[in-house]
């Protein structure tokens, strides 16, 4: 073999030893941080679209429409989170970020939005918001935002709060002690 491939191979073995096993980690701990991320993200959408709706007030109707699809989006994860973390944790990336611990495709939506289960109620809400007609405001008002995205002092305080949040996040250790 190769001295490079030995040297790749030799970078990739740490890098799958140290992924994470559900027994080492603290359920509630990451229950927790998971709801934290999810509340930072609504709270961030809910910024940008009350200083969106202060420059513009004729886009609250479609302002109001998009927040309850980020609502729904989220309010999906953080109950999905909830479901597999207890019942199913192959479902969740623990090594990732706290914003990648869950990774719901749009056909897993789908499924669990024709299920019976626990989920379906919360994924049918994101799944028909998802495949209904978009709204008629929709391109202003994402014109808008990435206007005001492209103007940082705009933005400054609610952004400086969600990385703070954020920061604050990838700090909390849920690992369980020894």
């Amino acid at each position: 073999m190769s001295r490079s491939a030995l040297l790749l191979l030799a970078t990739l073995l740490p890098g799958i030893a140290v992924a994470k096993d559900i027994n080492q980690i603290d359920p509630a701990c990451a229950t927790q941080k998971y709801e934290n991320y999810v509340n930072a993200s609504i709270s961030w959408y809910e910024n940008l679209v009350d200083l969106t709706i202060k420059k513009d007030p004729s886009l609250e109707g479609v302002a109001n429409w998009f927040l309850e699809g980020r609502r729904n989006h989220f309010t999906l994860n953080n109950e999905a989170f909830d479901y597999y973390i207890a019942n199913d944790p192959s479902k969740l990336n623990l090594d990732a970020p706290v914003e990648s611990w869950l990774n719901l495709t749009q056909e897993d939506i789908k499924a669990l939005s024709h299920s019976q289960g626990e989920l379906a109620e919360a994924a049918k809400k994101v799944f028909e918001f998802r495949q209904s007609k978009a709204h008629e405001g929709n391109y202003d008002l994402r014109s808008a935002l990435a206007d005001l995205l492209s103007h940082p002092k705009e933005i400054e305080v609610p952004l400086e709060r969600y990385n703070s949040e954020m920061q604050a996040l990838s700090q909390t250790q849920c690992d369980k002690k020894a």
